[in-house]
């Protein structure tokens, strides 16, 4: 297998559009941060080497832009694999995922992204096939029609998801590696800027490096299209270095302030103290109230506004803390 074959099977342009391809680390070794996932997986990739198997099936979960796409593709290159990428809502069909599935071959890899939004009927496709390697195909019609099982190789499924909790059990079992993504620190996204910087030919400073990694949400995927930003407002201003001036400015200019937040952060922050007189508030009466949709409120702004302890969930609602208080000057 060419391991640099990397097919899109989603009918999109990509999956992770926001992080520049050239950007995304190729080995586990050049994988900053996540240190307990990366020797986890290194040790099972060693295991399925040994014993000339195809690794276990896996599922990523975890807040957009920690790195679950980018993973997936380093277990491809690790094990020497190819990689067919598509994302649960592209897979509309059963006829979809079978012409997928049985386009594999031995060892390769298929990576469903947001793989809690599959169809019922699609999902059960996949029992069969994760567990017995196979594919139940119905022929015909009524009382003539007769079930054919197909049989597939050897492959592995990588998934991954925002929203663990809406994966169904007999789904989440037949996975046998789980992990949770979880957020980086500063040091971390400051070592990812550095890797950036020099695969972009950016000459940036420590103190700008540092500044962006402080508003980066401790998100790789943040933090990398504000070095992209900064290096627009740099080139436009004709400052040959990013130095702090440049960044400081760059980032005000687009609403992102010393913790990270932008305007829409700021929109339900203070929605949540103002309005509903700092909770307890549902996601519903939220979503109402700043007019963005549910799952925007769930899966991108609240986890970060949580991380900081501006917020936190309650069996009541949404509660502001005093540090979300502070954050607005408010007694």
């Amino acid at each position: 297998m060419q391991n640099d074959e990397v097919l899109d099977v989603s009918g999109e342009e990509g999956t992770d559009e926001s992080l520049d391809n050239d950007l995304r680390p190729k080995t586990l070794d050049e994988y900053i941060g996540q240190d307990r996932i990366k020797g986890s997986l290194g040790v099972f990739i060693e295991a399925a080497k040994m014993r000339k198997e195809p690794l276990e099936h896996i599922l990523f979960h975890g807040p957009p832009g920690l790195g679950k796409t980018t993973l997936a593709h380093v277990m491809a290159r690790e094990t020497n694999s190819s990689i067919k990428v598509t994302s649960g809502p592209a897979i509309e069909r059963p006829g979809d995922l079978v012409s997928i599935l049985t386009s594999l071959e031995d060892s390769d890899i298929i990576f469903i992204d947001e793989i809690h939004r599959l169809g019922k009927v699609v999902e059960e496709i996949l029992y069969p096939a994760m567990e017995d390697y196979a594919v139940d195909i119905v022929v015909g019609k009524g009382p003539a029609a007769k079930t054919l099982r197909v049989d597939l190789p050897r492959f592995t499924l990588i998934g991954a998801t925002t929203r663990v909790s809406l994966l169904s059990a007999p789904m989440r079992d037949r996975f046998g590696i789980i992990h949770a993504l979880d957020f980086y620190n500063e040091d971390e996204i400051a070592q990812i800027l550095h890797r950036s910087a020099r695969i972009l030919n950016i000459e940036a400073d420590q103190t700008s490096i540092n500044e962006i990694a402080k508003r980066s949400r401790c998100t790789p995927r943040i933090a990398n299209r504000l070095l992209k930003r900064v290096r627009d407002f740099a080139t436009v201003y004709k400052k040959g270095v990013v130095g702090q001036e440049i960044t400081s400015k760059a980032l005000s200019d687009m609403g992102v302030d010393e913790h990270g937040l932008d305007e829409t952060d700021r929109k339900y922050l203070k929605t949540l103290i103002r309005k509903f007189a700092g909770g307890p508030a549902g996601a519903e009466t939220l979503s109402a109230a700043t007019s963005f949709d549910r799952s925007t409120i769930e899966e991108v702004i609240e986890p970060y506004l949580m991380q900081t302890g501006f917020i936190k969930r309650t069996p009541k609602g949404r509660v502001a803390t005093e540090l979300g208080l502070e954050y607005l000057n408010i007694r």
